[in-house]
């Protein structure tokens, strides 16, 4: 436990350097997790007898990665197209090397892991990166808008009278920033409150031949955890909507869920415990980011359409 405590505290100081930080670092550390989920990916599958195209693979990951963080949407999907086409080929080329089980499974290892984090990446690069004598879009200019039907029954100002909990985060971070911090915060939520709740009173199972350990109350806690969470880090610190903060948190939190589960498929089709050994306590990149995979996207249009960004 002291261990996992240790790499959690090492873990969120980093994350928090990058977030904030944004530009190459935070690109840069987007596209060192992909490639270690993609080797955790690979590894997995290599035991149960399925060859990934490997280097291939991960030369598709850097190039997808750095189209999402250019805003090259039409050169990133030009990147996955043509992955995708060349895997195959080799089928054609090798000639049983390469099976074309092997060649589904290593574009769908792309799609899985490039496409969740390419989003990742769009969200904290959602605003336009400001010209000289410009600013950035900060999120207190999301929290002042308007646009959907949702905001029309809004009742973040009854937080009006607490004007001590308004840390005013939102006069000097950037929208992309505030939203990433949201999606980590309710992403980390999700499966801290449903551990704990499910410890303290689970007791009846939720998905018990993929994941024997999920209960439903620890579901139930990660619903209520993750939207009060949501309230919290995106209402009150950073001023943004709370009717769909907590739409929001409600939806990331079965997203988180499900994405976990998918995880645990893999692994038992894989049967390993753990993905891999990056993270002492915590197991491996995917053990530490499978329900980010899930939720990264999901939010990133959540934001897109309901007009908070």
């Amino acid at each position: 436990m002291l261990l996992r405590i240790i790499t959690g505290i090492i873990g969120i100081a980093i994350a928090a350097f990058v977030i904030q930080y944004g530009g190459a670092p935070f690109a840069g550390f987007a596209i060192f997790l992909s490639l270690l989920a993609w080797h955790e990916y690979s590894s997995a599958f290599r035991r149960a007898g399925v060859i990934t195209t490997y280097i291939f693979g991960a030369l598709a990951l850097i190039l997808i990665l750095c189209c999402a963080w250019l805003g090259n949407v039409e050169e990133l999907l030009a990147v996955l197209t043509v992955s995708m086409m060349l895997i195959f080929l080799l089928t054609v080329i090798l000639r049983g090397s390469t099976r074309p089980t092997d060649a589904c499974v290593s574009v769908a290892g792309i799609m899985y892991i490039g496409l969740p984090f390419a989003h990742l990446i769009f969200l904290r690069f959602l605003t336009d990166e400001p010209q000289p004598g410009e600013t950035v879009t900060t999120v207190q200019e999301l929290a002042t808008n308007n646009a959907t039907i949702l905001d029309k029954f809004d009742i973040g100002k009854i937080l009006e009278f607490l004007p001590s909990l308004d840390i005013s985060l939102n006069l000097n971070v950037d929208a992309g920033c505030a939203l990433v911090w949201v999606l980590f915060a309710c992403t980390w939520a999700s499966d801290t409150f449903a551990y704990f709740v499910g410890s303290a009173i689970g007791s009846h199972k939720l998905a018990s031949s993929i994941s024997p350990g999920k209960t439903v109350e620890g579901f139930l806690g990660s619903i209520v955890g993750t939207i009060l969470t949501a309230i919290i880090v995106g209402t009150i610190i950073f001023g943004l909507p709370l009717i769909k903060m907590a739409v929001a948190g409600f939806i990331l939190a079965i997203v988180a869920t499900l994405g976990d589960l998918v995880e645990s498929v893999l692994k038992r089709f894989a049967n390993i415990k753990d993905s891999g050994i990056f993270l002492p306590g915590h197991g491996g990149a995917l053990d530490r980011f499978d329900s980010l995979i899930y939720t990264a996207p999901i939010f990133y249009y959540f934001v897109i359409l309901t007009g908070i960004a």
